[in-house]
């Protein structure tokens, strides 16, 4: 890896009571549940066998990325920054909201927000392409502080949806194919500017 190159590696948070209730978080929080925790010290273990090697890690200021992050880094043992450009997208009004709830009572609004792609924003929330801006600028900066650095990165789904998304040319509408997958990790790289693809979906091995 050159000097201009940057390397991040993507992992969302550990599961929290609401991801398993599956209620809008946004930058709300809820405890990670028992499942998530283990999860994310097997990830501990994972990243840092000979595989792997990584310099720091940021996350965003959310309590759940926090936690997830010094979990993680039981078994890295390296720096860890908070970044607030890579905060998970602002739901608004829907925030504390289960999927259901929303379905029920904003039907219509939420299905035409969803034609509307990377301009979707929910009332009084934060467009996607709004969350794309700050947290390319985010891991930019970072890049500049850090030239030629391994950094995992710990945020949240939506974070990691609008970098791959991008790079993979996606126009965020509903009838498009799935792309990644929940507690997978991701790769890409920064090089002159541009964001590029490396792995998606990495999974961890096999327990046992």
């Amino acid at each position: 890896m050159t000097s201009d190159t940057t390397y991040f590696g993507l992992l969302r948070h550990a599961e929290t009571v609401w991801n398993r209730q599956n209620r809008i978080q946004g930058r709300l929080d809820s405890p990670l549940t028992e499942t998530g925790i283990e999860t994310h010290r097997r990830w501990g273990a994972f990243l840092a066998s000979p595989v792997w090697s990584w310099d720091r890690i940021i996350c965003s200021p959310s309590p759940r990325t926090q936690q997830s992050a010094h979990i993680i880094n039981e078994s890295l043992g390296v720096a860890i920054e908070t970044v607030e450009g890579i905060r998970e997208q602002h739901w608004g009004r829907w925030e504390g909201l289960t999927m259901e709830e929303i379905l029920a009572t904003y039907h219509d609004m939420l299905r035409l927000g969803e034609q509307n792609g990377w301009d979707f924003t929910p009332p009084a929330g934060e467009s996607r392409s709004t969350v794309l801006e700050r947290v390319s600028d985010a891991l930019t900066s970072c890049a500049e502080r850090h030239p030629g650095e391994r950094i995992l990165v710990i945020s949240h789904q939506g974070v990691i949806k609008s970098l791959i998304y991008t790079i993979e040319n996606r126009r965020f509408l509903p009838d498009e194919p799935k792309l990644i997958e929940k507690n997978r990790l991701h790769t890409i790289t920064l090089r002159n500017g541009s964001f590029c693809a490396d792995q998606y979906n990495i999974g961890l091995p096999e327990a046992g």
